[in-house]
């Protein structure tokens, strides 16, 4: 899914952002409650994860803002501000959830997948990529010209891909997240299923490419 965490914690933004990167999110970070709301008004997310306490807006004012400004994506409140009283507040203010700090890691990534299955039927929400958008668990990959099926492999290695755009993805790491870091698969699946990939893209007429950065490994931008 695309988050927007919009938190001043820069410590626990970081954890945040590695926690949701390995179960497969897209992470966009806010560390001011204006920053928040400007970002939510230029880009297009699935869901927010907000706190209470942050300079500038403070997350009550800015969901109460997002909320009368006719956003409806779902949001999970995280706050060090954690009595049934704060939560009822939350809650009213249009959160659809109230997580206290300090929270279980656990809890939180299975509350996303309950969203997830909530929000699709089941098939889970898209991972968006410049002008194409893939649908991880139906293994479809829709671009300009239109779709094409793509194997559960070729899937996971795109919404890795997808999800770190822009980012140089070294090999071993890919191997790591898409094969899992006990596998005995060889570099040469890795190369095999770029190139997959690469052809689907051409396939849906997208601008999107997976650029090879040499002796690094793999970056993808829209060209």
């Amino acid at each position: 899914m695309q988050i927007l965490l919009v938190e001043d914690d820069r410590i626990l933004c970081e954890f945040l952002e590695q926690l949701l990167r390995r179960d497969g999110h897209c992470v966009t970070i806010s560390t001011t409650g204006l920053a928040g709301l400007e970002a939510l008004r230029t880009g297009e997310f699935d869901l927010m994860i907000l706190d209470r306490m942050l300079p500038e807006l403070d997350g009550m004012r800015l969901l109460q803002q997002v909320r009368g400004e006719g956003f409806t994506l779902p949001v999970l409140m995280l706050t060090a501000l954690g009595t049934p009283a704060d939560k009822v507040e939350g809650l009213d203010a249009g959160a659809d959830d109230y997580l206290a700090k300090p929270f279980d890691a656990a809890e939180l990534l299975a509350w996303l997948r309950a969203l997830a299955r909530s929000r699709s039927g089941g098939y889970g929400v898209l991972v968006r990529c410049g002008d194409v958008a893939l649908d991880a668990a139906a293994r479809l990959l829709t671009g300009p010209v239109g779709g094409c099926e793509v194997s559960g492999r070729e899937s996971a290695l795109l919404a890795f891909l997808f999800c770190n755009a822009g980012q140089v993805l070294p090999r071993e790491l890919l191997l790591d997240r898409v094969w899992g870091a006990d596998s005995e698969v060889e570099e040469g699946n890795l190369n095999n299923y770029i190139f997959f990939d690469r052809r689907r893209l051409l396939q849906v007429g997208s601008r999107v490419q997976i650029q090879t950065v040499r002796g690094l490994g793999y970056r993808v931008c829209e060209c």
